[in-house]
């Protein structure tokens, strides 16, 4: 069992194509922004990137400059006016393709024991699949409550309007136990127009205004980062040796280490691009209901839900941490997708509206691997 999981974990990551890409980039962006730190360069870093007369702020460092000198500053509104175009056409693209913290979620994911690799990608499988199968056996339910006659006589004695089916049917049709995922409604989230990420926004923009500097920045990972090879840097070419050389590492570990979740529940940054984000509709992923498994043959699949970095289920919306405002376009679902059903159009406007309902009547013939649906509990 355990060489059949670890085959299925391995055939997954394998598929995960644009995820070497992606990290590739970022690692190569990195290393040369930190030898230009290191050397003295005028390349700054990604939360002050600068060269000669071109220059750029991060976001929120550009907005919190400008609260704590309450004062409009020029580089600092062109450089929230070039970020909120860019994140309007690419949405969160930065977290996935050049932001250091996902290096480091990279790193961690890595140094993982294969046992444990294992274990978390087949309890997020089950999850996800658990999930899909609920949502086609309601989508079956209802079907069968607008065509079929009752099935529920002792419910409804001599009454001909159909039934929905009852919490046990429910679970004869899922394969849901008791202690499984026999009421995923309740796994579905709110999706509230604000959530945590937000409220450390407000906080951090607040501390800004009452501190007069951008407090924010202290403990920001993407420049902790930076100051994490400075200081080593420091440590070791010059003997600088400080209480920053323990301190800013020790924050760095314990946001992106202990704070698992940094991304999709604490990081301001990702609550700006999240604000800008929801009017993006270019390169969003959309479905093609035609060749999904679980739309054209009600086949509980979800490797789209089980590889997503931003905690979003693009097929069961309702079911993932997050909405597609949220997007990073990492292009994981894409990559494994078995049969090719995601795509990224330039704009997703009508393309997004046609492919996104189930359509029943014209189900597609589609060619599936079926071992490589299957991943085994660890």
């Amino acid at each position: 069992m355990a060489a059949e999981a670890k085959k299925t974990t391995g055939d997954l990551s394998e598929k995960l194509r644009t995820q070497k890409l992606r990290t590739t980039i970022a690692a190569v962006v990195f290393v040369v922004m930190a030898a230009g730190l290191i050397l003295g360069v005028s390349t700054g870093t990604m939360s002050g990137f600068g060269w000669e007369s071109i220059s750029a702020l991060c976001p929120l460092g550009a907005l919190g400059t400008m609260i704590a000198t309450k004062t409009m500053v020029p580089r600092a509104v062109v450089s929230l006016v070039i970020m909120a175009l860019l994140i309007f056409l690419v949405g969160r693209a930065f977290c996935a393709w050049l932001c250091p913290s996902m290096l480091i979620t990279r790193l961690r994911d890595y140094l993982r024991t294969p046992a444990k690799r294992r274990e978390l990608a087949a309890a997020n499988h089950d999850k996800m699949v658990d999930i899909a199968k609920y949502e086609i056996a309601e989508s079956k339910a209802a079907a069968q409550s607008l065509s079929a006659p009752s099935r529920h006589p002792e419910r409804s004695e001599g009454s001909s309007a159909a039934q929905p089916l009852t919490a046990d049917e429910k679970k004869a049709l899922t394969g849901c136990s008791s202690s499984g995922c026999a009421t995923c409604s309740s796994c579905k989230q709110p999706h509230a127009a604000l959530d945590s990420r937000h409220y450390v926004l407000g906080g951090a923009l607040l501390s800004t205004a009452i501190f007069g500097f951008p407090v924010f920045c202290l403990v920001c990972p993407v420049g902790l980062t930076f100051a994490t090879v400075l200081v080593v840097w420091r440590l070791f070419a010059a003997g600088d040796m400080t209480i920053a050389v323990i301190l800013v590492p020790a924050l760095l570990i314990i946001e992106l280490v202990f704070l698992r979740k940094w991304c999709t529940r604490f990081c301001p940054l990702s609550a700006l691009m999240n604000l800008v984000g929801r009017f993006s509709k270019t390169f969003v992923p959309v479905i093609d209901d035609s060749k999904c498994l679980e739309t054209s043959q009600g086949v509980p699949c979800s490797r789209c839900a089980q590889v997503c970095e931003c905690d979003i289920n693009i097929r069961h919306i309702d079911y993932g941490e997050r909405t597609l405002a949220d997007c990073s376009r990492c292009r994981n679902c894409a990559d494994v997708c078995p049969t090719k059903a995601i795509t990224f159009p330039v704009f997703a406007g009508a393309k997004a509206k046609a492919k996104t309902g189930i359509n029943a009547d014209e189900p597609a013939v589609v060619m599936i691997d079926e071992e490589a649906l299957e991943v085994p509990s660890a």
